[in-house]
Order: C-alpha cells, then structure tokens, then sequence
C-alpha cells in the first residue's frame, strides 16, 4: 500500500521514522512518501521535504514568513494528489496538519492522525476540525481517550512512542559526559553526584528559570550541576547566565546521556518531564512565566498538573513549582527531599514504573500503532 506522512518537527522525524519501521515491517510492499526528516527518510521514506525548512517559531515570524507558508500548503497538496496514496497520516504539527487534513478528506483520502495536538490543554476548537477531517486519531497519552469520548469521538490510545525511544536508548553502553566548552568541565573520574538541569528550549523560559535552577549548585556542594542547552540556543545566550558559576558544566546534544548519569533533576514542564521519570530520575518541575503570560495561562488553560507524569498519573507524582512558588527556597526544599527522603524516593520510584506501565499498553507505541493503521487499511479495501 502507499502511505504519505507528514511531520513537522523534530520529535515528528523520529516518531514518524519508528512508525515508518514498524508499517514496513507489517507492508513489506508498501511505498511511502514523507515530509520529515533525515531519521524517516534513513527508516525507507521517501523524504519530500525537510522539518527544518518549515520551522517558524513566534507570531512575528510566522506573519513575515506566510508567502512560504501558503506556498508549502499548495506544494504538499499537489504532491500528495500526484501520489494518490491509500492514506494520509499525520503526526502532531497540528496548525500545518489540521488544514491538510481538512482538504486530503474532502477529496475522499482515508485521514489518520497520529499523537494528537494537545487540544485537551487548550484551543478545544480544535476538536471541531479534527471531527470532521479526520477518519481515525491515534492517542499517545492515556486521558486523551476520555477527552475525545466528551466530543463524541472515538480514538485508538497506542501508548507512548518515548517509552521505546529510551528503553532502546539504554541499551546502548554508557558513555562519559562531554562538556561543552569550556564551562565548568566535569570529570567523569571523580564520580560527584550529577544533577541534571533542564531549563527549555525558549530563550523567554530560560531566562526565566535558569538563573534559579543555577543557585541550587551553591546550595548543593556535594553534587555537580550540569545545564542542558537547548539545541536551538546558541552558546553565546548562556555565557551572561553561567560565568558566575564557574563550577557548573553544560552539555549540548547529549540531554538523554546527562539523565542517564544523573541522580536528580530540575526541569522545565513539558515533554522533558516525562523523559526524565522514565530514565527514572527523581525530579523537581519548574515554571515560571511572565505576570501577563501566566494570568493569560490561567485562564486559557485547562488542565490540573502541568507535567506530564502527573497528568498521566493524575495525582501530584512529581513537585511542581509554579509562578510565584518557583524560588530559591523552595526549589533547594523539594531538591533536598528528592536526594535525601528514603521513603519520597521509594514512592516516586514505584509511581515511575506505574507510569511506564500504563504508557506501554502491553507493547510499544510505533508497532501498536503501525499494526491499527495497517489493519484498518486492509478492512477498509476490501469492505
């Protein structure tokens, strides 16, 4: 069979490329034509354009650049016409995605929507759109089934394509810890306790948290803190914020290799969240915003965690440290009560292995995944 997927960022490429392994796995005929990136096109994609060319991050940039925008809009259209593929499937990416969508089902293509955009957090009006221009949506997080059954619509829950991602990372040998530069260079011989520091991907958050996260590194003298940085910051952003912390390392690119080695974490919410529970890590989550931004947040929001682990878990699993909570003292309070608590420890530990548990749903996300659509596909030929 010929399937087209389109993913737009980086996560995208590499769900996009374990889904493109497992369905060729299944279709050992089919023929698949993407718009990704490298690791999709590696998986036997054939790749038509790359995530990199279609990232425009902020309103300003995102008005100056939608001449291009539209024209990738009409370019995919016609692509995805030419091919006549026997489904479209789409991952995340939901402000590109979602109008594809709605043309692809009006010119009769089978739509599939694979990790779903967080519409249960905000911008329900969505779900209106995803209604009507998508034939089956394919879950990742296990209250988004009970989110959609609200709108009347049923989706499949495959588990957590991360879970796979990590447990494959693991298995790899364990690799010394590389600085970047020459911040605070650690030496893997002395063996200090690492603790890990996650502070985004947004210069915005960063600004915002990392100068926090970095006095836990002069409240903490028996550990070394190590900063990860944003793959999209450059290294001269971070050089006003570490120079008064000559002792404390950075590392780039090598985030799953520092929680690897780490013994506890501060982290920004989002996805890093969740990352960091399952290489079980004991963590602390932070965030602070903007006054304006976080009333805005407040009310825009709908949610009552904002991380993952305790969205998923629906219980305060991890601590979260938000707004106006998130400051020295209580950061180095709950940072202490993760490496010193025997019984906190044990309890987290326990919740992490629930956790992954419920995110694999007796297999992994990719061949879960992969197996539903290729079954509904074959079902839907020859009804």
């Amino acid at each position: 069979m010929k399937y087209y997927i389109i993913a737009g960022e980086a996560s995208g490429d590499l769900h996009g490329s374990n889904l493109i392994k497992e369905l060729r796995n299944l279709d050992v005929q089919s023929t698949i034509r993407c718009w990704g990136g490298d690791l999709m096109q590696q998986a036997g994609a054939d790749l038509v354009k790359h995530y990199k060319d279609l990232a425009f991050m902020g309103f300003t940039e995102v008005i100056t650049n939608l001449p291009t925008i539209f024209k990738n809009l009409r370019y995919c259209k016609e692509d995805i016409a030419g091919f006549q593929p026997d489904t479209l499937i789409l991952i995340d990416y939901p402000g590109f995605n979602l109008r594809i969508a709605s043309w692809a089902k009006k010119t009769g293509l089978r739509v599939i929507y694979y990790i779903s955009p967080q519409v249960w957090a905000w911008k329900e009006n969505r779900v209106k759109s995803i209604r009507k221009s998508v034939d089956k949506m394919l879950v990742i997080l296990p209250f988004e089934k009970e989110f959609y059954k609200k709108w009347d619509i049923e989706v499949e829950y495959v588990g957590h394509p991360l879970v796979e991602e990590i447990e494959n990372y693991k298995r790899q040998p364990l690799r010394p810890i590389r600085s970047e530069g020459n911040q605070g260079q650690f030496d893997n011989k002395k063996h200090q306790p690492i603790i890990a520091l996650l502070p985004g991907s947004r210069k915005q958050e960063i600004l915002k948290k990392l100068p926090v996260m970095l006095e836990m590194s002069r409240l903490q003298p028996a550990y070394h803190f190590i900063v990860a940085l944003a793959p999209g910051v450059e290294t001269s952003f971070y050089k006003d914020l570490l120079q008064a912390y000559p002792e404390v390392s950075a590392i780039r690119g090598e985030t799953y290799n520092l929680l690897r080695h780490a013994t506890a974490a501060c982290v920004t919410s989002g996805t890093a969240t969740l990352e960091t529970a399952l290489f079980g890590v004991p963590e602390v989550v932070c965030y602070k915003g903007s006054h304006i931004s976080y009333q805005i947040a407040k009310r825009l929001i709908k949610v009552k965690y904002i991380s993952l682990v305790n969205l998923i878990m629906d219980k305060p699993v991890v601590k979260e440290l938000i707004q106006n909570d998130f400051t020295i003292q209580n950061l180095d309070k709950e940072l202490t009560a993760v490496l010193t608590n025997d019984t906190q420890i044990r309890l987290l530990k326990a919740d992490y292995e629930q956790l992954k548990t419920i995110l694999t749903k007796g297999g992994h996300a990719s061949a879960n995944a992969a197996r539903f659509i290729y079954n509904w596909l074959i079902s839907s030929v020859f009804l």
